[in-house]
């Protein structure tokens, strides 16, 4: 039986498929709704804006994403050491660990708020961000990241909450705030005709709100898990390993996303057009993705606590079978965008374009036939930090960091999109084998005897 406790969830007892299922479903819908906040501002900019509007969204979002996914990586880093600390039933330490993530993730976002305001302009010029677009795209990201601190305290929120096994409330706050999004989306630029900065301001509002209704459940049903007032005096040990935690998966998401950036500005420097196709591609698998990575996420809380607990044989069984899953749903996903792609494609865009049409379709199908490695590589990635290593997802990333360098000085240049299209397939590839590899070996190594 799964024991319970004040919406928690205790995952080293019961069937690990059944319990990484029943706690990523709700999950699940949450980051489908959190990916809404990027499909309604690219469906709204399509259907009203037009085609350079999108092209304006797509040709600094990686911007953000490298920003955003250094807070995450270390927002992530902290809760799973929070979960391992959950799983061995430790409550002092878990409340010092809450104190240390609550100061971790308000510097980081002050900083890098701030920073990225500062250097905008400079880094969308060395982006190569299309003149023609440039000034709207200016005025949709400045905003985003103006807002970036409210993004951070909803992770942080909902980080926490997933931690205790709890992955039911946040999805609540996050439908509302999805709701709200769509309709101030529709209020900003139908109505009142803000233009592409009123979708950026819908989204940083729908934030702050779910943040806001996140943080005000926490205080009032988890008062027992919150830290007290000699809860903020540092504990060094616990201080280093949740930082060094996180800092580990936030390196391994900035190495990531720096080769996005460098990866971008070669798209950027093709066509505006290109940009247009790359952005909508993008959105339509990256929603297929979701369930990837949310049953990859599930499974690092479930490793977690079963690592804390010193239940290796249960976390051994669950990344097995969560494979077979992922390896269900890429399937799935192929049979999609290979029959519904142009559909698809055209009503998020709205777009007549058939160059537009003909690249996105070019980078969906090739994407999506290759989602099983990228699938297996989120499990590895997700389950290794959980269990402490965190030097071998970081060396993936630089892998990946390496080949985006290279594509976009040699594949780019010579086949054009195409190039771009195979880039990551191959990244996806080549890291999985790599950290299936090293956790074959770390698999078969002596592990501490288990708890019975």
């Amino acid at each position: 039986m799964i024991r319970t406790a004040s919406k928690t969830t205790n995952m080293t007892e019961g069937n690990p498929v059944r319990i990484i299922m029943a706690f990523a479903v709700p999950l699940l819908i949450g980051n489908i709704f959190q990916q809404v906040y990027s499909l309604v501002d690219t469906m709204i900019a399509g259907h009203f804006l037009g085609d350079d509007a999108i092209a304006a969204i797509g040709a600094t979002s990686v911007l953000y994403s490298l920003l955003m996914n250094l807070a995450w990586g270390l927002n992530n880093g902290t809760c799973v050491v929070l979960s391992r600390l959950f799983g061995s039933g430790d409550r002092a330490r878990l409340r010092c660990g809450a104190a240390a993530m609550i100061e971790l993730n308000a510097i980081v976002g002050a900083l890098l708020t701030a920073l990225s305001v500062l250097l905008l302009r400079p880094a969308m010029r060395l982006l190569l961000t299309p003149e023609d677009v440039f000034e709207a795209s200016y005025r949709y990201i400045v905003i985003i990241l103006g807002g970036m601190l409210t993004t951070v305290a909803y992770n942080g929120s909902a980080g926490f909450l997933r931690a205790m096994g709890n992955s039911r409330t946040p999805l609540f706050f996050l439908i509302l705030s999805s709701l709200l999004n769509l309709a101030l989306d529709a209020l900003f630029v139908i109505l009142l005709h803000t233009g592409i900065a009123g979708t950026a301001l819908a989204t940083v509002i729908a934030q702050a709100v779910s943040a806001a209704l996140c943080a005000a459940y926490i205080f009032k049903n988890y008062r027992e898990y919150l830290p007290r007032a000699a809860d903020w005096r540092i504990d060094r040990a616990l201080f280093g390993e949740m930082l060094s935690t996180g800092f580990s998966m936030a390196m391994m998401q900035c190495v990531f996303s720096l080769g996005s950036v460098v990866l971008q500005r070669s798209i950027n420097a093709l066509s505006t057009a290109v940009i247009t196709a790359h952005t909508a591609s993008r959105r339509v698998y990256e929603m297929l993705m979701i369930p990837m990575s949310t049953v990859s996420s599930a499974t690092s809380t479930f490793v977690g606590q079963n690592y804390g607990a010193k239940r290796f044989r249960r976390i051994r069984e669950a990344n097995r079978k969560m494979l077979v899953v992922e390896l269900i749903w890429s399937v799935f996903s192929v049979l999609v965008c290979w029959t519904l792609g142009r559909p698809l494609i055209v009503l998020l865009t709205a777009t007549q374009n058939e160059e537009i049409i003909a690249n996105a379709l070019l980078n969906l199908r090739l994407s999506t036939a290759f989602f099983f490695p990228l699938g297996a590589l989120f499990i590895l990635r997700y389950s290794m930090q959980a269990m402490g290593h965190k030097v071998l997802p970081v060396l993936s990333s630089t892998i990946e960091l390496g080949v985006k360098i290279a594509s976009a000085a040699v594949l780019v240049p010579t086949l054009g999109y195409l190039g771009v299209a195979v880039t990551e397939p191959a990244i996806w590839c080549l890291c999985a084998l790599f950290l299936a590899a090293f956790y074959v070996t770390i698999g078969h190594q002596r592990q501490p005897e288990e708890n019975a």
